[in-house]
């Protein structure tokens, strides 16, 4: 059997131990093998390739929704989403700014204006009565991002949405598999967005998907994908290229095999490391009544954030902060706004490692290491 890669380090001072690491096996290589051996690496059908309806029936499986559509990233997930619901140029688009720059990237790629909302010390999400402040007469969008795999105040966000008429796109790009009350999120709204992203609980290489209940925008999103075309050349809506690779789909579906799996040991982790550092004076990620996290980054809050990252890194130990740059801060966005927990949280946060090829023992090394560092 394959090696652990995280076990091979003869020392711990020789540990090397990243935040997040693709655990790929010779299922995946012989399901990409199959893919070049038959030499169809991708498809224009409007229905997509045999491994991208294979993978999109595992979604479906998975969060319990009715429809899927593969994408060649994450990114293209919450720009189809967005063309889908004809928001465009003019348009407000209420989301955090303590996300990854591609949720207001997506929004400002269809021309619309990301309206940047503050976000909750408790778990780094959206914060309810800071979004409803910020709604106007342009508001027409919600993207609510469950950020580290925290399921969001999504109860709280739909009576908002349906309040002010608003459409909600839920971005899970980190939150596959989490749930509240057995609901996963994706599946709370109009439409739900992933990541399939290498350091993701599962990969494609690149790639993403689009969950909906509603038939008609399943059919758009299709379209949306594909140039806007059904059957080819007969272009019908405005589309691009946002289609999965045959490659890409064929690791995606057999990666979701093992999402059960990759799961449970990211919960038993993150058990692990949370009794073994209960004892220190930080901000530790919890579990609300009747959520179940996927553990995507086990994040912590702490002063002396940089100090602290700086020890941990320098012994081997992926600890990185997301995010120290907040997308309101970014050269390209400067927004001069207020957000006192989004600034709290930028300089606060940090996150280890609990993936699947983290051992007991690396466990163990992280906690010493955060105890020296702390004390």
């Amino acid at each position: 059997m394959r090696r652990n890669l995280l076990e091979q380090a003869k020392a711990p001072d020789l540990l090397q131990i990243p935040i997040n690491i693709p655990t790929l096996g010779r299922e995946e290589i012989k399901a990409v093998y199959a893919v070049l051996q038959k030499g169809q690496l991708t498809s224009s059908a409007s229905q997509g390739g045999k491994n991208v309806q294979e993978f999109e029936k595992s979604a479906v499986s998975f969060v319990k929704s009715k429809f899927a559509i593969a994408v060649n990233s994450g990114t293209a997930a919450l720009q189809a989403a967005l063309y889908a619901l004809d928001i465009k140029k003019g348009d407000e688009v209420l989301l955090p700014s303590f996300t990854f720059v591609a949720t207001a990237n997506s929004v400002v790629s269809v021309g619309a204006k990301p309206v940047f909302v503050d976000i909750l010390k408790e778990n780094y999400t959206i914060d309810p009565d800071d979004l409803r402040k910020k709604i106007t007469k342009k508001s027409k969008a919600i993207i609510p991002v469950h950020l580290y795999g925290n399921v969001a105040f999504i109860d709280q966000i739909i009576e908002i949405a349906n309040r002010y008429n608003l459409k909600i796109i839920e971005d899970a790009a980190q939150s596959l598999g989490s749930t509240l009350k057995n609901k996963h999120t994706g599946t709370f709204s109009d439409l739900g967005c992933y990541s399939l992203y290498p350091a993701k609980v599962v990969t494609a290489g690149e790639g993403g998907f689009i969950v909906t209940d509603n038939e008609k925008l399943y059919k758009k999103l299709q379209m949306i994908r594909n140039h806007g075309m059904v059957h080819g050349y007969d272009t019908r809506i405005i589309g691009m290229n946002l289609r999965m690779p045959e490659i890409n789909a064929a690791i995606a579906k057999v990666q979701m095999k093992k999402l059960g799996k990759f799961l449970g040991i990211r919960k038993k982790n993150a058990k692990i490391l949370s009794e073994l550092i209960s004892d220190l004076d930080i901000q530790i990620p919890q579990e609300r009544k009747g959520e179940y996290v996927n553990w995507y980054l086990y994040t912590i809050a702490t002063k002396n954030r940089n100090k602290i990252m700086k020890t941990l890194n320098s012994t081997g130990i992926g600890a990185t902060a997301y995010y120290s740059t907040p997308v309101h801060k970014t050269p390209f966005y400067h927004k001069k706004i207020r957000l006192p927990n989004t600034d709290w949280a930028a300089s606060s946060v940090l996150s280890l490692p609990v993936h699947p090829q983290v051992s007991e023992q690396n466990l163990s090394f992280i906690s010493k290491i955060l105890h020296k560092a702390l004390n």
